[in-house]
């Protein structure tokens, strides 16, 4: 208690901001009463590490003891419970949430939160009261968990140095926009309180075991797609690292980490332009005493053999999305991230699959395609001649992994069919939350629809022919035929019966036959005579993966992203009468 009680108390002195909670020996101190009897939630990297964060949940037992009860008054306190319906025994108050300048905009603050909240929703809150700080946008942060301002209770408090609201919680409305976490926590709560970590959920349990992962990743595999991730504070991780580097098995190793820190400082404060001993003295309380060595995750690449030093999961996420800030904002982000997607066809998907995690769109993956690279698949996929044989999911994979370590992907080398269908989509904690669906064969086009509209999962479709966009919002519109009735009735059991000429036709009134580009329709009577297949271009299967993440992105966000299909049509739009520096030009000739 005296170690949480000097940790909230230094960072709420906030070096001067909050001068009374320092004494006069220089010690931080926070002594409350409400300390005993109360929830106290800490947030830490790994179980042995400094603490980054910190909330206290206090319940019935000590409601004479409230900080609200305290600010109120207990006559006012009380009429404000009568008013809200509550009682004293089913009222729960949240209070000290405080998190380390070096943890903060990781989203650490709103799982502190979340986890409070989900405890006293868990242990029969009707309503949740607090005081929150005005001066940092804290009430505002708080309202975004459903907390609202009691009218008249705001005003300046000298030991906080700032004004102070009231805010009251009711259980019953959810959590605002944080309702959906909210409710994982309440869930969850229990596995916070006990020692049982195989009763943990999957995601929080230990990382896989390294050496038996190093063992089945042997260097030069054609479909070692994987990567390895070490944490050297571990010791099985570091002793694994150890082994491999002696092995001879690392061609290269790429340690940034120091300027990584530097970044991570840079955009965490970008009000800030630290520079030489002042940035050295930042890095060094970003490590919290641990050497720069041992500090994030080493991610050893089999297929390259090169071990690469990276910035721990949230704080490289935070780095390396940075520069998307201004039009996908960090809540957004950590939405984003939170996302499942599913691919398939990974050759016009593929720019689509490394283009959703460039931008951070999905954190997790299933990619599917039965095909292996061939030379003349190069003109749209990119990929090094040394890929050719390799199985599409694998090339895709490596390329994301390379991208972000941290992904979750996994890959159906044997592409997507009846019998693993229901797997791909997946059951009801695991379901995917988007499709992407990019494959050539009818069956899977319309056998993949099926499934979708069965779970209310939305579908995304690029046709890279003149920058073509399908959206089925089967999330929304659960009857919604099947790509928007151009196919009538017809069912994916019904396709193995279609002669060639009807498939032909089949995939014409899949994409419209009136509205394809002239080039494409002319392609179509020289398929097999001229040509060898349909004509793609590595500019249209680029555009694309931008189309199908900017329609991925909205949909995610639920921000406005209709059914339909729609068209990016370079060739109309880069064309004179669209030039909006014609009068500039004339001037100039």
């Amino acid at each position: 208690m005296e170690r949480l009680r000097e940790l909230r108390a230094r960072i709420l002195y906030d070096n001067g901001r909050r001068p009374e909670f320092r004494d006069d020996a220089g010690a931080h101190v926070d002594d409350q009463e409400l300390d005993y009897g109360a929830w106290h939630f800490v947030a830490r990297r790994h179980p042995d590490g400094p603490v980054l964060g910190y909330i206290r949940l206090s319940t019935p037992d000590t409601g004479a003891l409230f900080q609200s009860r305290a600010h109120l008054g207990a006559a006012r306190y009380e009429q404000l419970l009568t008013a809200e319906g509550a009682a004293v025994g089913d009222t729960y108050e949240h209070s000290r949430l405080v998190v380390e300048q070096r943890a903060r905009k990781l989203g650490l603050g709103a799982y502190l939160n979340a986890v409070a909240i989900g405890a006293a929703h868990h242990l029969g809150a009707r309503l949740m009261i607090g005081t929150s700080g005005t001066r940092d946008g804290q009430d505002h942060f708080h309202g975004r968990f459903g907390f609202a301002p009691v009218a008249g209770t705001r005003c300046y408090v000298e030991r906080y140095t700032e004004e102070v609201v009231i805010l009251v919680h009711r259980t019953a409305a959810g959590a605002g926009e944080y309702t959906e976490l909210v409710a994982r926590m309440r869930d969850e709560f229990p596995l916070l309180v006990t020692d049982d970590l195989d009763a943990a959920p999957a995601a929080r349990r230990e990382s896989p075991d390294v050496p038996a992962a190093l063992a089945t990743a042997r260097h030069g595999e054609t479909d070692a797609w994987r990567p390895v991730l070490f944490e050297p504070h571990r010791a099985d991780d570091y002793a694994a690292m150890t082994d491999l580097l002696e092995s001879g098995r690392v061609n290269a190793v790429h340690d940034t980490i120091t300027a990584q820190l530097a970044e991570l400082i840079g955009c965490r404060e970008p009000q800030h332009r630290y520079a030489g001993a002042e940035l050295e003295r930042r890095i060094e309380e970003q490590l919290a005493g641990a050497e720069p060595w041992a500090y994030g995750s080493w991610v050893w690449y089999p297929w390259s053999g090169r071990l690469v030093h990276v910035l721990p999961r949230e704080e490289f996420r935070l780095v390396r999305t940075d520069r998307n800030r201004g039009k996908i904002q960090r809540p957004q982000q950590r939405r984003l991230l939170g996302a499942r997607i599913g691919v398939v066809g990974l050759s016009v998907g593929n720019s689509a699959a490394v283009t959703l995690a460039l931008e951070g769109v999905g954190g997790a993956f299933r990619l599917a395609d039965f095909d292996e690279l061939s030379l003349s698949n190069m003109n749209r996929l990119r990929a090094g001649v040394q890929h050719l044989g390799l199985a599409k999911t694998v090339i895709c994979a490596r390329q994301m992994f390379e991208i972000d370590p941290y992904l979750d992907i996994e890959i159906y080398s044997g592409g997507l069919h009846a019998d693993n269908m229901a797997e791909f989509f997946g059951g009801e904690h695991e379901r995917i939350d988007l499709l992407v669906e990019e494959c050539d064969t009818p069956y899977v086009k319309i056998a993949a629809r099926e499934c979708a509209r069965a779970l209310g999962i939305p579908v995304v479709m690029d046709c890279n022919d003149r920058g073509m966009l399908d959206i089925e919002r089967f999330d929304l519109e659960p009857d919604r035929p099947l790509l928007h009735g151009r196919i009538g009735d017809l069912r994916a059991a019904d396709l193995p019966e279609l002669t060639a000429q009807a498939t032909s036709d089949l995939i014409l009134a899949m994409v419209d036959a009136e509205r394809i580009s002239p080039e494409l329709a002319d392609s179509f009577g020289q398929i097999g005579r001229t040509l060898s297949s349909w004509p793609q271009l590595a500019s249209d299967v680029a555009l694309g993966g931008a189309l199908v993440t900017s329609a991925a992105r909205r949909i995610l966000l639920g921000a406005p992203c209709a059914s339909g299909r729609f068209y990016v049509d370079l060739d109309a739009l880069i064309a004179p009468e669209h030039n909006t520096a014609r009068e500039l030009d004339g001037a100039l000739t």
